[in-house]
């Protein structure tokens, strides 16, 4: 593979990851709403889903070693 692919590739998999950690992690986040009953106030509930979360930060680290690895092909010719 040449020089110029494997920048498209580290950029590609760079964009890639980060778009794909971005939306693992919006749902790595749930909310629920409950109204009030009775003598009980309302309440919002925030529950967090491990594997999405787990995934946006296995995705994010891609994303970085693709950054430093696209920065390492740009500045070394």
């Amino acid at each position: 593979m040449t020089r110029t692919r494997w920048i498209l590739a580290d950029l590609t998999v760079l964009i890639v990851g980060v778009a794909a950690a971005l939306v693992c992690s919006r749902l790595g986040v749930r909310t629920s709403e409950f109204p009030a009953v009775g003598d009980q106030p309302a309440f919002t509930a925030t529950r967090y889903v491990g594997p999405w979360l787990g995934s946006a930060a296995a995705l994010g680290t891609l994303a970085g070693v693709a950054l430093i690895d696209l920065c390492d092909r740009l500045l070394n010719r």
